[in-house]
């Protein structure tokens, strides 16, 4: 099948991208990439490095001394797929957004991301007509983390609501979201504190109330149909904590909704288990 991954010029997570892009080029799929300007695009470097995480990384010489880098950014598997996704010929020769027709494609996937470059790609309003023909033609989908916001934002000709109503979804919980910032903004990265957060409560507003489950949830039909780890399920405190990472190999730190051919996640603890799921959707969904 022919997937398409758009992408914003610069910021996105390098996990959820490069990670579902080798699991889907694996089963034999092809992947097509799309930006707003048709360059190639640059994924967040902190997550790439873990360089800027730590109290510390504002200090001459100690740049690459990491701690909390080291957890926080991409794994090692993550990384070699990154250096791979690089040199792509598909990557590096993305379509504009203005060019990106949905009846050319077979599939589409949205990686996340919380840098602040990334709100070109969740704000696009062209992007997320393409995407809202997407679920409108009955085609697969899969969303992961900020990912899912553009989901929610985009809106079906059809009904007129987000293309995410009446559906069973996760992203990226706000526990997750929270944990990571008061992370950064307290241990590490004190010079720009709200690194973590694409978008920051105004005054008045409660907290949280632009964080990713909040958001995603005002777009569906029941508050019910945000998913979360149910407490006293195997392997919680795994899938909970944010402290693991599934592999190839390993789904048990993983948490992926499934509704019909619409597949969601978390986090990038979550990609592995993630991409892998879409591609037995798009394995069922005929042509390959």
């Amino acid at each position: 099948m022919n997937v398409l991954m758009p992408l914003p010029r610069a910021g996105f997570d390098p996990s959820e991208a490069a990670i579902s892009w080798k699991v889907l080029v694996q089963a034999g799929h092809d992947v097509a990439f799309a930006t707003p300007d048709g360059r190639a695009a640059v994924a967040d470097p902190v997550m790439l490095t873990g360089e800027g995480l730590d109290f510390w990384s504002r200090v001459p010489g100690l740049r690459r001394l990491k701690l909390i880098g080291l957890l926080l950014r991409a794994d090692r598997n993550a990384r070699l797929a990154y250096g791979e996704l690089v040199r792509d010929t598909a990557f590096c020769a993305p379509l504009p957004y203005a060019q990106v027709r949905s009846a050319d494609f077979d599939a589409l996937l949205l990686p996340g991301g919380h840098a602040q470059d990334m709100r070109e790609y969740l704000e696009h309003r062209g992007l997320q007509s393409v995407v809202a023909d997407f679920f409108d033609t009955g085609k697969p989908v899969a969303a992961i983390c900020h990912g899912v916001v553009l989901a929610a934002r985009s809106i079906s000709s059809r009904t007129g609501k987000s293309v995410l109503y009446g559906r069973k979804t996760t992203a990226l919980t706000w526990k997750l979201e929270r944990s990571a910032w008061m992370l950064s903004r307290w241990a590490g990265r004190w010079w720009d504190r709200d690194y973590y957060r694409t978008y920051r409560e105004q005054p008045g507003e409660p907290a949280g109330f632009w964080s990713v489950q909040a958001e995603v949830t005002r777009a569906l039909a029941r508050v019910e149909d945000f998913y979360e780890v149910p407490a006293g399920a195997p392997q919680y405190l795994r899938k909970d904590s944010g402290l693991f990472r599934d592999t190839a190999d390993d789904d048990r730190p993983a948490f992926v909704v499934r509704d019909g051919t619409y597949v969601s996640a978390r986090w990038p603890g979550d990609v592995h288990t993630f991409a892998l799921a879409f591609a037995r959707v798009l394995a069922g969904t005929g042509k390959s």
